[in-house]
């Protein structure tokens, strides 16, 4: 196979739960939310380097930048991979590596949907977002981002406004 000019990675699971959660729980968001990013930078970065420059598209979430009501392990988790994915961007910009974040909002998708025992994305998660986005306005602003090669990648517009969880 030929080189690899842009690798997105965009791989998520939630941990339902508080500092409660049980270690399995912190440990898989831990291993798919975080390690799956380093995993990729491990065998794509000394490859593209080699070559002269590439591009990492890292998907996280705004709960990497805010947080996730009702979720630690989903919160915590995506802001280590948004920290990640700057200290790449500044480890290796300068060796033709280029990284952009993107931090959507909730995104309708399987996972949005929750665990059948822990209600919609951790009942107060997704309910607390005003707006639900389609895949392909996640899709549109990724690409729009790495065509402007924009570190924080911030879907939807800025008018959208976090809410408080009903009750």
């Amino acid at each position: 196979i030929g080189p690899i000019d842009l690798f997105a990675s965009n791989a998520g699971v939630l941990g339902y739960g508080g500092i409660e959660a049980p270690d399995k729980a912190w440990s898989l968001a831990w291993s798919v939310n975080v390690l799956a990013h380093l995993y990729a930078a491990r065998a794509l970065v000394p490859r593209m380097i080699e070559r002269g420059g590439g591009y990492l598209l890292s998907t996280a979430s705004a709960a990497g930048l805010l947080t996730q009501p009702g979720d630690a392990p989903y919160s915590v988790t995506k802001h280590g991979a948004v920290a990640l994915a700057e200290w790449l961007a500044v480890t290796y910009g300068d060796q033709g590596i280029t990284v952009s974040c993107l931090c959507p909002m909730a995104v309708d998708t399987p996972m949005l949907g929750g665990a059948p025992d822990q209600g919609p994305a951790g009942a107060a998660g997704a309910a607390a977002v005003q707006g639900v986005l389609a895949p392909a306005q996640v899709a549109d602003a990724g690409i729009e981002g790495v065509r402007r090669e924009t570190f924080l990648i911030l879907p939807p517009p800025p008018e959208a406004t976090l809410q408080p969880p009903p009750g």
